[in-house]
């Protein structure tokens, strides 16, 4: 992008180093170590690759591990949907007018991350990763409504989890592999 470019406000620029990053992790599930042996470790790592990206200065953002009974609650009373989702990004409901920049909070579904790994024949782990990094990019304002979009954020999700020695998670099965390419996460961001 450069300084000409007309929708410089669009997107948030690139930048080669990252900027400071101010991450909670709360893990509210203990299964959760079952997933990852130290999920916080896993969830900074993530995060960090995602900002690495295309955050150029200093941000916030909360990252809670929790349950499916808990999403469902958060999905039914902030979107309508009574059903527990993969993962949910709530943006900041204001923005201080010091300090770093506030992203927003994501929550992840335990059962419906473990099913889903299985479901796709992938690894937990690498599911949770994959949608921390989908979560961070929908704070950033990326979203997956339009066909174009979602490309968009796809390609960014897939640059981020090959940067991190994960695979491409919408790649079409090999012939006679069973297993179902990765859907599109859900709809989870929450006003």
């Amino acid at each position: 992008m450069n300084d000409d470019d007309q929708n410089d406000e669009d997107r948030p620029r690139s930048s080669l180093a990252a900027a400071a990053i101010d991450l909670a992790v709360r893990v509210d599930d203990p299964e959760w170590a079952a997933v990852a042996g130290d999920p916080e470790a896993v969830v900074e790592r993530a995060v960090a690759a995602t900002l690495a990206v295309f955050e150029p200065e200093a941000v916030e953002l909360s990252v809670v591990l929790s349950d499916d009974p808990t999403v469902q609650a958060l999905n039914r009373d902030h979107r309508g949907k009574d059903y527990p989702t993969n993962v949910l990004s709530f943006p900041p409901a204001f923005a201080p007018p010091e300090g770093p920049r506030p992203l927003g909070d994501v929550i992840l579904a335990l059962g419906t991350v473990l099913r889903e790994a299985e479901e796709q024949g992938k690894t937990a782990a690498d599911h949770l990763v994959h949608l921390v990094v989908h979560g961070v990019l929908h704070l950033s304002g990326y979203d997956h409504e339009s066909e174009s979009e979602a490309g968009e954020m796809e390609d960014l999700e897939r640059a981020v989890l090959a940067g991190l020695g994960i695979a491409d998670p919408y790649a079409e099965p090999a012939p006679g592999d069973e297993r179902a390419a990765e859907p599109a996460p859900g709809d989870e961001r929450a006003a």
